[in-house]
Order: structure tokens, then sequence, then C-alpha cells
């Protein structure tokens, strides 16, 4: 068994303050998904660089970015900022603080800048303003971790899994988060990809948080 697998079955909550509360932010991260982000951030980007893939406010590049400034590593922040489908005016995750200028969508952009400035992490954190098919397109930096939080279509997320998986170095760690295997407790695709990814033979499982799954490639 490698270190990073020894670390990771031993390891407690770690006790730090985040540089900013949590509950400030606006989002959708459980605190207790949140701290296994940055848990499992601390150690791996012990081995290199990570990638998220859906920021909206900065919750999560809280958690992992605090991380990632710990072992002066970047975290790469890919959003459009324009919110997924289910965050447009009239839908159901819709927040009327987010509407844009033309009063027809929502941009997250601003929010999400200051949060890292706020938890001073600009140094850290990366932030890519694209779509994840976009940034993809030239990327050749490998990852130690890559988080899986953006479209919950089926094209968006399988997108996202096949788009950035292959970045991961052996004995990466791929998170995926809103995975629901009781098909009652929420959306398909996301534990569709998480799915996929274990079959595939590339993966170790390790024990989800809530809905925040974690899988371990394989050396």
């Amino acid at each position: 068994m490698h270190a990073c697998s020894h670390i990771f079955d031993s390891i407690s909550p770690l006790i730090m303050k985040l540089p900013i509360d949590p509950n400030s932010i606006k989002g959708f991260l459980d605190h207790e998904e949140g701290m296994a982000l940055f848990n499992k951030a601390l150690i791996y980007t012990k081995r290199g660089p990570c990638l998220e893939i859906g920021s909206y406010c900065g919750k999560s590049a809280l958690y992992i970015g605090s991380a990632a400034k710990e072992n002066n590593q970047t975290l790469f922040s890919i959003d459009h900022h324009q919110g997924s489908e289910e965050q447009q005016p009239g839908e159901e995750y819709f927040d009327p603080d987010l509407i844009n200028d033309s009063g027809k969508g929502i941009n997250t952009l601003p929010y999400f800048l200051e949060t890292i400035k706020r938890a001073k992490l600009k140094d850290t954190v990366s932030p890519i303003i694209s779509s994840s098919e976009e940034a993809s397109i030239n990327w050749q930096q490998d990852l130690a971790m890559v988080f899986v939080d953006g479209g919950h279509s089926l094209e968006a997320a399988m997108a996202d899994y096949f788009l950035w998986h292959k970045h991961l170095i052996p004995g990466g760690l791929l998170a995926i988060h809103d995975v629901f295997p009781n098909p009652e407790d929420g959306g398909r695709p996301p534990f569709e990809i998480y799915t996929l990814a274990k079959e595939s033979g590339y993966y170790k499982e390790w024990p989800m948080i809530k809905s925040l799954a974690f899988l371990e490639k394989l050396e």
C-alpha cells in the first residue's frame, strides 16, 4: 500500500481554523463534506495541484484552497459563472441575489472573487472562467486531485468525468459531489459517473461522506 493510502486510512479530522466562516458563502456544500475535502486535499496536494469543476460562489474553493495553500500548491477552479440549469431564474435553486445585468440569468463571479479575496487565497486559487470543455482543450497539467461538482445533467457530468479524470496522477484522488445511490434522494448523473469510475478498474473506493464520494486512482 502506498503512502497516500496509508495516511487516508488513518487520518482523523484535522483541527484547523478556516480563514473565513464557510457559512458566510453562498453554496450547497455541507460543512462535513467541506472538511472532508479539506482533509483529503491536505494529503493529496503534497503530490501536486488540484482542480475543481464548479466553483459557484467559492465555498468548495475555501476548503480545498486552504489545504492547497498549506502545501504551497495551486487549486485550478473552473466555472463559467453563469450557473447550471437548475440555478436559472424560475428554477428550483435560483437565488435572486445572483441575477445578472440582463435579468435573464445569473453571474456568480463577483461572489467567487470576493470569497477568494476575503480568504486570502488569491495566490493559491487560479480561476478559470470557462466551461469545463473549453478549459480541457489544451490542458497539459498533471493533477493530484480532481473535484467534480459542475452541471448535473447527464451530458455535463459525463463530459466532466471523461475530460478530467485522465489528468489524475497514479495515486491521485477523484472526488464527486451529490452522489445519491437512492434515486429518491437526488439526481442520477453524479452517481452514474461515480459508478462508471468504480467499474472501470482504475480506482479504489474510499468511504463516502454524506453525498461526497472519493475514488483513488490506482498506481
